[in-house]
């Protein structure tokens, strides 16, 4: 196979080789002999097999054995600095120009054994449940129809109000009384007639009016309102089926989300087992015997709505690739209204005996 330099700068200096990938750091690499120079310089005129990078090192004085040529194309790929050439692309012009920027993204993670190009390609044979189109929940189907995710099924009930517009981009004024599911799954195709989208209108009271909808989902995300065990019954569906859930949301004054790794981390129902009882005489019970007679209008504005969408989209893409590990698995990220929207991360508290999670 043909191995590629990714796009990189460098320069001699002294005995070392310094390398930029990123304008964050600089790779520097020992090259006393200038043999390091020269392989670059080999890989820069175009992508070639070990044997033609032996030659080319060769017609520049750089005399190695193909064992050694190997070992240094391993050295290059540990820093991520070499890719196959056929893995660059999905091997169709349209779909390579669709997606042109998720293909650049995820060269940064590439190596000659993790293709850019399947990274894309797992996200086109993804299936992802999305859980209200809301306010973040709109955000999320438009980072995922932009990511390229091949199947998407989005639940929800309400309908297209006026009051929806400070932060749901998905709709217009014309939808005003149409349903949201509805005019998301229009959106979609208009956006990307590839991908497949299923509209469900459903209000969502419980863990069972989900079973039906977990077949063949890779992943569920978004998050419901209207309910205050609604989180926890979507958990617990989610475990229970073994699919990965991320959920984001608001509160008065700070934008949380979080993720469960049915099996790897602690689901919801871990947590809740920690909470203090509703009857204890701390601050802790008094939230607990309070939390549902706190009526709030509802403050999430579009900015704030797209952190969600977007935070929520990008713990989806780690689970749905494998590009990096999630973030917020077994964990609360909390962005501080009120500090500029810092991130702290508070870890779920995990149950031994949790009724919900595999053992």
């Amino acid at each position: 196979m043909r191995i590629a330099l990714k796009e990189c700068v460098w320069e001699s200096l002294g005995g070392d080789l310094f390398v930029i990938t990123d304008p964050r750091e600089v790779v520097t690499l020992a090259d006393e002999e200038g043999q390091v120079a020269a392989l670059f310089a080999a890989l820069d005129r175009g992508p070639c097999t070990v044997p033609e990078l032996r030659e080319r090192l060769a017609e520049g004085g750089v005399a190695l054995g193909e064992d050694d040529v190997h070992g240094a194309v391993a050295a290059l790929d540990s820093l991520g600095l070499v890719e196959y050439e056929a893995d660059r692309t999905l091997g169709d012009p349209a779909l390579d120009a669709r997606h042109f920027s998720n293909l650049a993204f995820f060269g940064t993670h590439s190596r000659l054994d993790r293709p850019r190009a399947e990274f894309v390609s797992r996200l086109r044979r993804s299936h992802v449940l999305v859980l209200g189109v809301g306010g973040g929940g709109s955000s999320v189907v438009q980072a995922l129809a932009g990511l390229g995710v091949g199947r998407l099924t989005l639940v929800d009930r309400d309908e297209v109000e006026p009051r929806n517009f400070a932060r749901q981009f998905l709709y217009h004024h014309a939808d005003i009384g149409r349903s949201k599911v509805e005019c998301a799954a229009e959106w979609v195709r208009a956006f990307d007639p590839e991908i497949e989208v299923r509209p469900v209108e459903r209000w969502i009271s419980g863990p069972d009016d989900l079973k039906d909808l977990l077949d063949g989902v890779d992943l569920v995300a978004g998050g419901l309102d209207g309910h205050p065990d609604a989180n926890l019954w979507i958990s617990d569906a989610a475990v229970g089926a073994g699919v990965p859930l991320v959920v984001g949301g608001i509160t008065r004054s700070e934008v949380v989300y979080y993720s469960v790794s049915p099996g790897r981390s602690a689901c919801v129902r871990c947590d809740w087992s920690d909470r203090p009882p509703a009857d204890e005489a701390s601050s802790g019970g008094f939230v607990e015997r309070n939390r549902d007679r706190l009526a709030l209008s509802n403050t999430l504005i579009g900015p704030l709505a797209m952190q969600i969408g977007s935070l929520v989209a990008y713990e989806a893409l780690r689970y749905l690739t494998g590009f990096e590990e999630p973030r917020a698995a077994g964990a609360y990220i909390r962005l501080d209204l009120r500090d500029g929207l810092a991130p702290s991360r508070h870890p779920f508290t995990r149950d031994d005996a949790c009724p919900v999670c595999p053992r």
